[in-house]
């Protein structure tokens, strides 16, 4: 694998990426890579990143998806991108949200359908998207205990969905923004998904409150109308696509979307 991505075999252990990913040279490996999506999404990617690296200004990018040798895009499950060297993770929330709008609005510019919006689920992930927008039934055989519990009584206080038009979007951005040399922010580790921007925004929030302290306080703009209804779809998301949370899991997401309940 580490030959046909033409790196050395000197690997370290990359921080994030649920503590997977590692870097090999000047690229960065990650392993459990659908290949269906990967194919679909990395072309698309590669041209984005390349248009945004070569403005005037730069006020977002992308990190470089890189092929192996063969042209291919995923080499037994791993997947390559470009390392961006002296960046960090970027936790603070007015910037990690002002780089998901504007990622969001080249996306949809970039990127004008996604077959796999129709398409079967293929992970856990989309099955719980599905769950949330009430695409798919909640499945007792697959969430039980009290994570489906509290499932259903988020799934009853949904009402319309009407908070957007559905385009690509990231679906894990929180964690996933660094920041690179010169301060600007680099996008990593696209999650796809067929929805709202705003359902995108709520997830990130959400996670950020979570699990990078930010202000819990910034839930309570979410706590009406439409924001609600799209917030109440990403903790729906959130909470099924845990495996199997305990009980301070439910405790600490229960704390969190107070406002809403």
């Amino acid at each position: 694998m580490l030959d046909l991505f033409a790196v050395p075999d000197d690997l370290q252990a990359l921080p994030g990426g649920q503590g997977q990913s590692v870097l090999a040279g000047d690229l960065v490996l990650s392993p459990g890579r659908d290949r269906l999506i990967t194919d679909l999404l990395n072309p698309r990617l590669a041209r984005l990143a390349v248009d945004l690296d070569t403005r005037p200004r730069r006020d977002v990018r992308i990190a470089m998806p890189i092929p192996s040798r063969e042209g291919t895009w995923v080499v037994d499950g791993w997947s390559a991108s470009r390392y961006e060297t002296g960046s960090r993770t970027c936790t603070d929330v007015a910037v990690v949200r002002a780089t998901g709008a504007l990622l969001h609005a080249e996306l949809a510019l970039a990127v004008r359908e996604w077959p796999l919006a129709t398409q079967p689920p293929r992970s856990r992930w989309d099955r719980a998207e599905r769950v949330a927008f009430g695409d798919q039934p909640l499945e007792p055989a697959e969430f039980t205990g009290e994570q489906a519990g509290f499932a259903r009584e988020l799934l009853n206080l949904r009402t319309d969905r009407s908070f957007g038009a559905d385009q690509l979007v990231h679906g894990d951005l929180a964690g996933n923004v660094l920041l690179d040399a010169a301060d600007v922010p680099v996008v990593i580790d696209l999650a796809p998904y067929w929805r709202p921007v705003r359902w995108s925004d709520a997830v990130t929030v959400l996670d950020l409150v979570l699990w990078s302290d930010a202000d819990p306080h910034l839930l309570d703009d979410w706590s009406a109308g439409a924001a609600r209804q799209a917030m109440l779809r990403a903790a729906i998301f959130r909470v099924l696509s845990d495996v199997e949370p305990d009980t301070e899991h439910i405790v600490r997401y229960r704390r969190a979307l107070a406002p809403l309940l």
